[in-house]
């Protein structure tokens, strides 16, 4: 505890650290505000209960509960990572936005620029179909083409607004502003989560198990998040020699570093490509209804063993993709031997790519199969009696992107305090975020 309330007098003692989380706690508080502003020509009071299931529920926890408020930041930073993700994977599919990749500096200005634009094309196509389907008829106050006009403007430039706020926390705050704008959303929803279980547990409306019940699961709820730190943090050490050079009286090279290569290099993108496809028997059954009582019903409930096993699997199958077209040993093993490195026992070129292939193909499996049971942990919660709400902090999306983020800050708070000699954030060991890199040897914002 003395060590606790020392580190923290130490993060105030450091201008620059203290100036720019106090700026990112600021930005943060306006964007929580902003978001109960409710949208221009609607009545708050006909909404109703407007809670969201499903995907839809989803993004509305990504969005702090804005999306259900019908409020100006429903839409949030989604429009914004579709954007990004779009992007992304036209750089690995096209040569032109290959190119800008490899044009450092200005071609990164060039995707950025190439980002933002699409982000506004999207955001006014899910405007449109958020208004259509989203807000409730009756608690419209103006006339249909008015209010549809008006509101795509006011959703879009609202998700551009989320969007500035992120890019200021980046660039003058600490930690990665568009994270962790989603994460505080995700944290906005504890409380009511908590409330929502303490009463059905031990409050007036109480379901049974009493307090006993409420304790073993915030046990299980702690263990499932030590679990998941493992997965984040989870690497594999490839070692890498590097060979001497001799420049003048100087001597380079000669240290031997390691690759690290994570068990769980995809992130959380294949459970949103497969939450995605898991979204399309919902949506046919709404457009054919016919297909109501037909084996589709099954894929509709999210804690039937069909949607668990073949969420599991797609999850499994997208890790794969995903962490192929991302990861590339080729490019990889180029750049090792033009830096003059190599790995111990095997010969560079075809041989290295080879091998770190093969390496990447041992440790995503584990890594899927670990990803796949954290993504149907919140539907197995379900099946012990848990609510809703407080099951989806057992996992899922959500779990993954608060366990990410708090690693990503800690570590750059923790590289501030490495660089004035401070001791870190633990005792022993330094704090690693998503990219596997220790704080103490590198200070980019992620």
């Amino acid at each position: 505890m003395k060590k606790l309330f020392t580190t923290l007098s130490n993060i105030w003692k450091i201008q620059e650290l203290k100036e720019r989380i106090l700026f990112t706690l600021f930005i943060l508080l306006v964007y929580r505000f902003v978001s109960h502003v409710v949208l221009p020509g609607v009545d708050p009071n006909a909404l109703g209960d407007n809670e969201k299931s499903g995907i839809l529920g989803l993004l509305d926890m990504f969005a702090g509960g804005s999306f259900s408020r019908v409020s100006i930041l429903a839409l949030g930073v989604m429009p914004y990572i579709s954007a990004s993700i779009v992007v992304q994977l036209l750089g690995i599919a096209v040569p032109s936005f290959q190119k800008m990749q490899k044009e450092g500096e200005s071609g990164r200005k060039k995707m950025n620029q190439i980002t933002r634009y699409l982000t506004v094309a999207i955001t006014i196509v899910q405007s449109v179909g958020y208004i259509k389907t989203q807000v409730p008829k009756e608690a419209i106050l103006l006339p249909n083409t008015l209010f549809l006009v008006l509101s795509t403007i006011v959703l879009t430039a609202g998700t551009l607004f989320v969007m500035w706020l992120g890019e200021k926390i980046t660039d003058k705050g600490i930690g990665n502003g568009t994270s962790l704008i989603i994460m505080v959303g995700i944290i906005a929803r504890l409380p009511v989560a908590i409330s929502q279980e303490f009463s059905a547990r031990v409050g007036s409306a109480s379901e049974g198990g009493g307090p006993v019940a409420l304790v073993l699961e915030i046990v299980a709820l702690f263990a499932v998040v030590m679990f998941t730190i493992l997965i984040v943090q989870g690497v594999r050490k490839v070692p890498v020699q590097y060979a001497k050079k001799i420049v003048g009286n100087r001597q380079f090279g000669g240290v031997r570093q390691y690759i690290p290569l994570k068990v769980n290099a995809a992130g959380v993108m294949p459970i949103i490509f497969a939450q995605a496809l898991m979204f399309i028997p919902g949506a046919l059954m709404s457009f054919v209804p016919s297909l109501q009582g037909s084996w589709l019903i099954q894929f509709s409930n999210t804690t039937s063993l069909a949607y668990s096993l073949t969420f599991a699997f797609l999850i499994i199958a997208f890790t794969f993709f995903y962490t192929a077209i991302t990861v590339n040993p080729t490019q990889m093993s180029d750049d090792m031997k033009k830096n003059g490195g190599f790995i111990p026992g095997i010969k560079p070129g075809l041989a290295t790519s080879t091998f770190i292939d093969d390496v990447i193909s041992k440790i995503t499996f584990p890594g899927a199969i670990f990803l796949a049971i954290i993504a149907i942990l919140p539907s197995i919660a379900v099946k012990f009696g848990i609510k809703q709400e407080f099951a989806h902090f057992f996992g899922g999306t959500s779990l993954l992107i608060l366990v990410g983020v708090v690693l990503d800050t800690l570590q750059q708070i923790e590289s501030y305090l490495l660089m004035r000699h401070y001791d870190g954030l633990m005792k022993t060991g330094r704090v690693t975020g998503r990219t596997g890199v220790p704080a103490a040897s590198s200070n980019a914002a992620l």
